[in-house]
């Protein structure tokens, strides 16, 4: 068949470790042969961070609020360890933190079903969406290692020269500090965000924070949400037959537990980050989790919600064989190629999109998987097999499809 043409790029951004290996054999065996693909490419690889003092991160965010579609592979949010590892300057932040920061979007994060990968979660029949705010918080903060006994004091000086002053701790020695912060206008939008979504799903909508604890910073997110639905969304939500409630963070994680599933739940930034693997993990596998980053002016940005797959990598180096999941770049791919061809009017890149997710988990009901499916999986005589081999099979389905 001749290949599909593009008429607007997608946005690229590689990344790191196992995961860019994985890229660059989904591209070869999935994309290449089928599509015309029309990309403009960023390197966002930790040496290319490093070697730019991460302007190519800014870059590729511009990228993405030109071109309206993005596509990510997983990268490094290095620690000192990984600053020892790759020789860094300094310790830069997490790239994704920077691109959310930029775009000001939501993160929704969904698992992905398949046939014979039963939730560890009996009761879940749904999956469970995690929508997680992008701005803010610990992926912006600001850290200071104190060095001995003093004060550590809030500091905020107005515009107009005021100066409101808190005392926070009184040291006797040695510690730490960090400041986060947050905006109004960040809050509503990733509020709007959430509900706009709840409505195109057809599914409640839960918000959780602790507010009991903080007082002002995690009140403000349940008071802006509350108010944003009474205004522009109860009306909406009721003739949907859909609700929102509020909950703390604790509770919503035992009523999630025993939930069924089929609900969006939103949650800060940090506890998006860690709800959303657990998720994922319990729905089946790190590897089986949709990420697409939404932000207010309609740009989507799409990835695995895992990271580099370290470990695998490490094997990799030495020769030895993988048997790394790909799902999820994959649907990386497949989602932003669907967005992109909704936006320009290519039918024939939807259907494509469409086909290679369903020749993925016809792939994985057939029996072929790689390994931590194998171990999870309750179907009969499941076959492992190796990263490559997994694309290998996924492409023989896809073009019995095509």
């Amino acid at each position: 068949m001749a290949k599909i043409r593009m008429t607007t790029p997608l946005v690229e951004i590689d990344g790191d470790e196992m995961t860019r290996i994985l890229w660059q054999m989904i591209k070869d065996e999935l994309l290449l042969p089928f599509i015309d693909l029309n990309t403009e490419y960023y390197d966002l690889g930790l040496e290319k961070r490093d070697a730019t003092d991460d302007q190519i991160t800014v870059d590729a965010a511009n990228a993405i609020r030109r071109y309206g579609v993005g596509v990510k592979c997983a990268t490094i949010t290095p620690n000192a360890a990984r600053m020892e590892e790759y020789h860094l300057k300094q310790m830069w932040k997490s790239p994704n933190g920077t691109l959310r920061a930029i775009l000001d979007g939501t993160v929704f994060r969904t698992p992905i079903l398949a046939e014979g990968i039963s939730p560890v979660v009996s009761r879940w029949k749904k999956p469970i969406t995690i929508a997680r705010h992008a701005y803010g918080d610990v992926y912006k903060n600001t850290e200071f290692r104190v060095p001995g006994k003093g004060t550590a004091k809030l500091v905020f000086e107005g515009e107009d020269g005021t100066v409101s002053e808190q005392e926070i701790f009184s040291f006797e020695g040695p510690g730490i500090l960090q400041g986060t912060y947050n905006l109004d206008s960040s809050i509503a939008s990733f509020a709007r965000s959430c509900f706009s979504y709840a409505l195109s799903v057809k599914e409640d909508l839960w918000f959780s924070s602790k507010d009991t604890i903080s007082k002002i910073y995690d009140a403000n997110f349940k008071e802006i949400f509350q108010t944003v639905y009474d205004s522009e969304y109860k009306e909406k939500f009721e003739e949907a037959g859909i609700t929102y409630f509020y909950t703390l963070i604790d509770d919503a994680v035992a009523r999630v537990m025993k939930s069924e599933g089929g609900f969006v739940w939103a949650c800060k930034n940090y506890d998006g980050d860690v709800f959303s693997d657990m998720l994922s993990s319990a729905f089946g596998s790190l590897a089986m989790m949709t990420s697409v980053l939404v932000s207010p002016d309609g740009c989507y940005e799409y990835e695995a919600a895992h990271g580099t797959v370290q470990r695998h990598y490490y094997k990799h180096l030495k020769g030895e064989e993988t048997s790394t999941n790909s799902v999820a770049t994959i649907f990386a791919w497949t989602g932003a190629l669907r967005k992109r061809g909704e936006l320009d009017g290519i039918e024939e890149l939807v259907t494509f999109a469409d086909k290679l997710e369903q020749a993925t988990l016809n792939t994985i009901a057939k029996g072929t998987m790689t390994g931590d499916l194998v171990l999870i999986t309750s179907l009969p005589n499941p076959v492992k097999v190796s990263s490559l081999g997994f694309i290998q099979a996924i492409r023989a389905e896809l073009e019995s499809l095509l």
